[in-house]
């Protein structure tokens, strides 16, 4: 592809970051299923440690069939780089890792993914990294009441995890940035389809590749983006500045400009700590990105369909998504308008009226939907995250990330809308039973 050419998301969803020319004109990308690579001779040595050549070397600092979809993602959100690693917590914590590196605080939201929050919670405070947690996300100016001179970062999710509850990332960015720190966005719900958030101040973005993007249920995986637009040599961030040596003890940010962010990650974290995606792993999820805005756009059509069912069911208490207006979701409907004019996603939840008993009842009647903690799959899944994906949470905790007792979190997928209205419909039957 042309790289001067403006495309449009569709294409350079199947087409970006791929040249088949390079590759023996193989149409579709090619498994560089290796860990090594040879080096041909001293001179090319000297040519690739000097960035004269670009090459690879060993697969777990890069290979080929990464190298591609890294420039993928990059191309659709935006950015100037991208970094492919073996799963989106690795994403998530390599990340935060890398602006709090040796201490500091991380400002983050309780409606979060329960291995992030467990992450933040638990794991950081014990490498002297602290966070400070905001209860009500809504509220733009907690986030600013937050923020010390030991903050390094800001971390939100775009849809939460399972509140369902839309942020205004834009002035969350514009307090981010008043204070010299960087705006971290975990984009899993939204994908790149519905939502770029470099487009409204996010400096770095997060996937869990694992989920629509993949799109199958199929392969683990994560991604980190950046776009250069924050300032790394602001004084908040010496670890950027500072002779590093595996660059033969220059500056970081003098020798890799554009991408100081994941460069900094693939050098340290990826080659130390060797959280890895595999190059099998790595053309899975592209063959995803290619039917990703397809998969996206037919699953919204049935998330609403299903959505607008429910709100009037009599054995649902609530339903949280976006485009419902009711007292629940009024904070969400203008930021939907604002933020997701393609529509809020896939994924939502909704509250149970009747015991654990009927819940057990209900989700063991299901026939089409899978009962599993995955989301974004083409398969329509759902579960009951205060005894799954946020078990490990207490009680008070559960109640602020949304994992109520009587809340069900439903990921829509492909199939035939009217047998999924109808394997809801049969299972609220047996669950009173």
């Amino acid at each position: 592809m042309s790289e001067k050419q403006i495309y449009g998301f569709e294409t350079l969803q199947i087409r970006a970051g791929y040249c088949p020319e390079k590759h023996n004109y193989a149409s579709t990308v090619p498994i560089y299923q290796t860990a090594s690579f040879n080096i041909g001779d001293t001179d090319r040595l000297k040519r690739l440690k000097s960035r004269e050549e670009h090459g690879f070397l060993y697969t777990r600092s890069g290979n080929p069939t990464l190298d591609i979809l890294e420039k993928r993602i990059t191309a659709l959100e935006g950015g100037t780089g991208a970094l492919a690693v073996a799963s989106g917590m690795a994403a998530v914590a390599y990340s935060l890792l890398n602006v709090a590196e040796g201490g500091g605080e991380i400002i983050a939201v309780y409606s979060i993914y329960a291995g992030s929050y467990n992450l933040l919670k638990h794991t950081l405070p014990k490498l002297g990294i602290k966070v400070k947690w905001i209860d009500d996300s809504y509220d733009v100016e907690s986030f600013r009441r937050a923020v010390t001179n030991n903050t390094k970062g800001i971390f939100i999710e775009t849809i939460g995890n399972p509140l369902i509850n839309l942020l205004d990332i834009k002035a969350i960015a514009d307090v981010a940035h008043e204070n010299d720190v960087p705006l971290i966005v975990d984009n899993t719900f939204a994908t790149p389809y519905l939502l770029k958030p470099f487009d409204f101040g996010a400096d770095v973005v997060v996937y869990s590749s694992t989920k629509a993007i993949g799109g199958h249920g199929s392969t683990l995986g994560g991604l980190i983006v950046e776009n250069n637009n924050f300032n790394w040599n602001n004084g908040k961030f010496p670890h950027f500045t500072e002779p590093d040596y595996k660059v033969e003890n220059k500056n970081l940010i003098e020798v890799f400009p554009n991408i100081p962010f994941t460069t900094r990650i693939r050098l340290h974290y990826l080659s130390e700590f060797g959280a890895v995606l595999s190059p099998f792993d790595a053309f899975l999820i592209l063959e995803g990105f290619e039917s990703l805005s397809v998969r996206v756009e037919r699953e919204v059509k049935n998330t609403q369909i299903i959505v607008d069912y429910l709100v009037n069911h009599p054995q649902v208490s609530w339903v949280s998504y976006p485009t419902v207006h009711d007292k629940r979701n009024c904070n969400n409907n203008q930021l939907a308008e604002k933020y997701f004019p393609r529509g809020a996603g896939s994924v939502f939840s909704f509250g149970f009226k009747g015991e654990q008993e009927n819940i057990n009842k209900f989700l063991n009647s299901l026939k089409i939907f899978s009962f599993l903690v995955n989301v974004g799959d083409s398969k329509s899944l759902i579960t009951q995250p205060s005894q799954t994906t946020h078990s490990s949470l207490k009680e008070e905790d559960k109640a602020k990330s949304g994992a109520f007792e009587n809340a069900l979190r439903v990921s829509v997928g492909l199939e035939y809308v009217d047998d999924l209205i109808s394997d809801l419909d049969q299972a609220f039957k047996k669950s009173v039973e």
